[in-house]
């Protein structure tokens, strides 16, 4: 989120939601974390290079652990497998802020409506709508919500979805 740069989709952390609900487990002030942008305002999801919160796999008990999440235990597997000692995805370079594998990375790892229908039941007319509320929260949960990765993903999402 360093640079306001566009990237094609990213990752979401497909470990945001269960199956079994819509709503985070996290979100009790679900209203106040609300974009908005105006009545008639679309929101339209994109991923702001270099912010990387989506990697931090490992967020603690108050996310669905990737049980709760895939019905695939070879996803299960996979997902684990990713986690390093610090919580971080394997493949997460810091230094860069960017995914070593990100063109072979896991089908979890992208936010597309496809997959935010497949995990999350989420319909395809609210992906964009979804997709935001996900990369906010987690943002918010990983960097805080006086971050400049929240304050360059609202820029963003505002100028995008203004035009």
């Amino acid at each position: 989120f360093a640079n306001l740069v566009a990237a094609p989709p990213l990752t979401c952390s497909a470990a945001r939601r269960s199956r079994r609900t819509t709503t985070l487990k996290t979100d009790t002030t679900q209203q106040k974390n609300k974009i908005s942008f105006g009545k008639n305002k679309e929101l339209s999801w994109h991923c702001v290079e270099g912010c990387g919160a989506c990697c931090k796999l490992q967020k603690g008990p108050s996310y669905p652990s990737p049980e709760e999440i895939f019905t695939n235990t070879s996803d299960v597997e996979l997902y684990n497998s990713l986690i390093g000692q610090d919580g971080w995805c394997i493949h997460y370079e810091k230094s860069t802020r960017k995914c070593s594998i990100y063109s072979e990375r896991p089908y979890f790892c992208r936010a597309e409506p496809e997959v935010f229908k497949s995990l999350f039941g989420v319909k395809e007319k609210n992906f964009n709508k979804e997709a935001c509320s996900f990369c906010r929260d987690t943002i918010k949960a990983i960097y805080g919500s006086s971050s400049k990765e929240l304050y360059n993903f609202d820029k963003s999402i505002r100028s995008c979805s203004s035009s």
